[in-house]
């Protein structure tokens, strides 16, 4: 089956001959799908047939709730709760892993919901969701009166409570799938009935403003299929099924392609263990094509098991990283500032006369990394000094290499010294940590391991001198331990272009994403 390219960006996101394969098959009608990002597996639902069902690639296809409550769209929070709406109770749900239910949203203004159709999390931990009546209706719901006049769509704040509505009541027919922008400044939802998808700017108290139509006329009389689910991509291109299979709209509202499927699409979500796979439940089926782009990032995508205190390296998704595309989750970021200290990059220091205080001065390495670091701790990025400290004498430097052999006869990087602290501009901030190491890598035998899983970071900024010894060392070990290393390479130096390129070019290439300070700057939203 040939997808259906309308401008050349479309071959950007998807090849426009990717098979389309068969998941499974059989079903009355599926809906809702969501890919756990720890255990690996797609949870969806037969909502006729009121069963909740899984798949992976071990197992297949197995039951794993009935009745599921007719239940619809399904997402995780941060901490991988299910979060689930029910046609047959009209509620939205929140279902730990442990079994227990919780109620998030039943009522509005003291009368039921119609049926809670869609839903997504914003970083902040607020829930938001549609509300149409399909839940109301045979087949797809349990057929009763409606309660409420208009259908809308509502916020539950973080710390839970009851729903706010958030639009307009005469605004939707039928309001349904729903997405944040990557940046979260955008809530897309679309309207069954109207064909159509609008967009709206999300205020920092996060309510809606500025309704506006971003795509209009998602309907054909020659093939099935309408808004319903959606989903944003990590450039900010917006996937909607529609009629023929799921249609893609740049940020800008143009139609760029179709991918086209055998039978009409309900919904859609990316899973896998890059998420580079997009899985959709299309009426009786649900089917999976590989896409060259994956989803915007979601809160549940770097959620672990057991909270806060679980490990930062356990199977948590790959991240984009992928060039001016990266997207970094601040809350799964450290960012180390390694061995900027005066007697390594400042004129004056014990190293002045390698060369090194006139190759930061090229790199502009101190002003990028305060650049850099002021960003980072706005957006909640962990902080970590890594200094090469020793005692009066070096005592326990090992004499084992000429750079350690430098180190003692120079009497440099002593405790309490002007040459050991840190260069002016890149002192440590409140909150922030400060590691201390007498080898290259910032692991030897340091804290550094410790914090990071205290603070459940497993994507490390790597930043610092020299670019070919501690920066590369770091981000050797690093890798080898199951972090992901980012180096901007303008915010490291070493003692001169030549030894800073090799190691750019070549041996960091094999064990970190070289970027920018501009472009992680971005990519931290």
């Amino acid at each position: 089956m040939t997808h259906v390219t309308l401008r050349s960006e479309f071959e950007d996101l998807i090849d426009p001959y990717a098979p389309v394969g068969q998941v499974g098959t059989g079903f009355e009608f599926t809906e809702g799908p969501i890919w756990h990002p720890v255990d690996q597996y797609l949870l969806f639902s037969d909502m006729p047939a009121d069963i909740r069902r899984r798949w992976d690639a071990r197992r297949g296809i197995v039951e794993v709730r009935r009745p599921s409550n007719k239940c619809n769209g399904m997402t995780y929070d941060g901490e991988l709760n299910l979060i689930v709406c029910e046609h047959a109770t009209s509620s939205l749900i929140r279902e730990r892993p442990d079994g227990r239910r919780e109620v998030l949203a039943s009522h509005f203004d003291n009368q039921e919901l119609n049926s809670p159709n869609d839903v997504c999390v914003h970083s902040s931990g607020a829930i938001y969701f549609s509300d149409p009546w399909y839940g109301r209706m045979p087949v797809y719901g349990v057929e009763r009166p409606r309660q409420l006049g208009f259908q809308g769509v509502y916020r539950v704040p973080p710390a839970g409570g009851p729903p706010k509505l958030l639009v307009d009541r005469e605004l939707f027919d039928q309001p349904n799938g729903l997405c944040f922008s990557p940046d979260q400044r955008v809530l897309y939802v679309n309207d069954t009935v109207q064909a159509l998808i609008r967009a709206f700017d999300v205020e920092a108290d996060g309510s809606l403003a500025n309704p506006r139509v971003f795509a209009s006329g998602i309907r054909s009389e020659l093939e099935p299929g309408l808004p319903d689910g959606m989903k944003c991509d990590q450039r900010g291109n917006v996937w909607v099924t529609a009629p023929g299979g799921v249609w893609v709209y740049s940020p800008a509202g143009d139609l760029l392609g179709k991918v086209r499927l055998p039978e009409m699409v309900a919904n859609l979500a990316w899973g896998g263990p890059d998420f580079r796979t997009l899985y959709l439940t299309a009426t009786h089926s649900v089917y999976a094509i590989p896409t060259k782009v994956g989803p915007h990032h979601e809160p549940y995508m770097s959620g672990r098991r057991g909270g806060a205190g679980a490990s930062a390296s356990s199977a948590a998704p790959a991240p984009n990283l992928t060039g001016a595309d990266m997207q970094l989750d601040p809350q799964r970021c450290a960012m180390i500032i390694q061995d900027l200290q005066n007697d390594v990059i400042m004129e004056g220091g014990a190293f002045a006369e390698s060369g090194a205080p006139a190759h930061a001065r090229e790199q502009r390495v101190v002003d990028n990394v305060r650049r850099l670091s002021e960003v980072a701790r706005a957006r909640g990025v962990v902080i970590i000094h890594v200094w090469f400290i020793v005692e009066q004498g070096a005592p326990g430097v090992t004499l084992n290499a000429p750079l350690f052999e430098g180190l003692v006869d120079s009497k440099a990087m002593v405790r309490g010294s002007w040459g050991a602290a840190p260069v002016s501009g890149l002192e440590p901030r409140a909150g922030d940590f400060v590691v201390e190491k007498m080898r290259m890598s910032a692991w030897e035998g340091t804290r550094l391991e410790t914090i990071l899983k205290a603070t459940g970071r497993n994507m490390i900024i790597n930043t610092g001198a020299w670019t070919n010894m501690s920066v590369e060392h770091t981000a050797r070990t690093g890798a080898d331990k199951g972090y992901f290393m980012i180096v901007p390479e303008d915010c490291c130096s070493t003692m001169n272009a030549d030894w800073h390129n090799a190691s750019v070019n070549f041996a960091l290439q094999n064990v970190s994403v070289v970027t920018n300070a501009d472009t992680v700057i971005k990519a931290l939203g």
